[in-house]
């Protein structure tokens, strides 16, 4: 199965494993999806990630979150930036995700930040997502 946008099919698996309130998802591998979870992970949207690699495959199992009523941490993802229309930001013009309940993911030249980092940093950079 080929995969236009990888970031899209890693946001749809978590989306709808939230959804289906699944403990954990398994995603296809690689170092900007690594990148992704690794914020998610530091700003508390998951409980962690594991890399497991068999005949050169990487997969990222993803520990999801949820509140003591069974809750999800996540509300939404949304994908900003897509392969047919890429948006980006300058570092001014990053603003605060759902009052600051979210964070937007860049890509910029120093590597995957969230935007608060971006933005301490006065770098821009490609939208990747929202979360909230």
């Amino acid at each position: 199965m080929s995969i236009s946008d990888p970031i899209s099919d890693l946001l749809t698996r978590i989306r709808n494993a939230i959804d289906a309130k699944h403990p954990r998802v398994d995603v296809p591998g690689s170092k900007i999806k690594n990148d992704i979870v690794d914020i998610l992970r530091d700003e508390g949207f998951i409980r962690g990630y594991k890399i497991f690699e068999n005949e050169n495959k990487k997969t990222i199992r993803i520990y999801l979150k949820y509140s003591p009523e069974n809750e999800p941490i996540v509300f939404g993802i949304k994908r900003i930036s897509k392969p047919g229309r890429r948006i980006y930001q300058k570092w001014e013009e990053i603003k605060p995700i759902h009052n600051n309940i979210g964070i937007s993911i860049l890509s910029t030249s120093k590597g995957v930040m969230t935007g608060k980092q971006a933005l301490k940093a006065h770098i821009g950079g490609e939208v990747i997502a929202h979360i909230w």
